[in-house]
């Protein structure tokens, strides 16, 4: 099992040679940078994780959340299929091999059919050019009231039809209407690309995402449950490390992850 940790995560103030320093240091594998457009950028992000001996096993994006794939809207919806177009191609040039994307998002005045419709139509787009750079579009399960069973999220997968589509399991998002252990056995090895890692806290608590990943996610469960599917790939933090003592956080983080894999928690 590979430990890595979200570019999001990582105290946004220091310089991107210090955060790839930071994650080292504080004995993680990998981290999960965010997509930049310009090439540059992204080479020299590639040429520092590999100046701190850290892999780049995945990237994250955010338009998908402004202008969704599943959008009314033909323009949004081109606008972002060509941005996961060219953040598939960059994985792919420096060595990524997941590529982390939200499909939908439901609102008041949306229909979910035409959500669900509109959105598979616009990965199975992306699956063509997924299958050619042969990078993973990794689908997550998010708060966006959109694929919200395992068996609905499976059922959109073999929809798509195509191995280059995959899950991108949050085991913290999962806890809100579900159990994680139950979406990672009913997906399977096969379905599973990456995990993300946080910490989720249920009722008599006030709901939400602690500072933490020693919370009400029943760890256990979910390690047993990846074992018996045969998962041994990253398991990723996605908490932000905030505040004073930002950087002691991601150190925090590191070894809670270790005890979790481990089995201590």
């Amino acid at each position: 099992m590979k430990k890595g940790i979200s570019w999001f995560s990582i105290p946004c103030d220091l310089a991107p040679e210090q955060k790839f320093d930071l994650v080292k240091r504080a004995g993680f594998d990998g981290v999960e940078v965010k997509t930049v457009r310009d090439e540059k950028e992204l080479f020299q992000l590639k040429k520092l994780a590999d100046e701190a001996g850290l892999e780049i096993p995945s990237l994250i994006e955010t338009v998908h959340w402004k202008e969704p794939l599943s959008s009314d809207h033909a323009r949004d919806r081109e606008k972002t299929r060509e941005t996961f177009i060219a953040n598939l191609e960059h994985a792919a040039r420096i060595g990524a091999n997941t590529v982390l994307c939200v499909p939908g998002v439901m609102h008041a005045a949306a229909s979910y059919r035409n959500v669900y419709d509109t959105a598979l139509e616009e990965i199975k787009k992306l699956a063509v050019t997924a299958e050619r750079v042969k990078v993973t579009l990794a689908i997550e399960n998010v708060w966006n009231k959109f694929l919200l069973s395992p068996l609905e999220f499976v059922r959109f997968l073999d929809e798509v039809g195509s191995p280059y589509v995959k899950a991108y399991f949050d085991c913290g998002n999962s806890c809100l209407y579900g159990y994680p252990q139950d979406w990672i056995r009913t997906m399977g090895r096969e379905k599973i690309a990456k995990i993300h890692v946080k910490g989720f806290l249920d009722y008599p608590h006030i709901i939400g995402f602690p500072k933490t990943l020693i919370s009400d996610v029943p760890w256990k469960h979910i390690m047993d449950a990846i074992h018996d599917i045969g998962y041994d790939d990253y398991l990723i933090v996605e908490i932000k490390a905030e505040g004073g003592e930002a950087a002691e956080k991601v150190f925090h983080y590191s070894d809670e992850l270790s005890r979790i894999i481990e089995g201590g928690i």
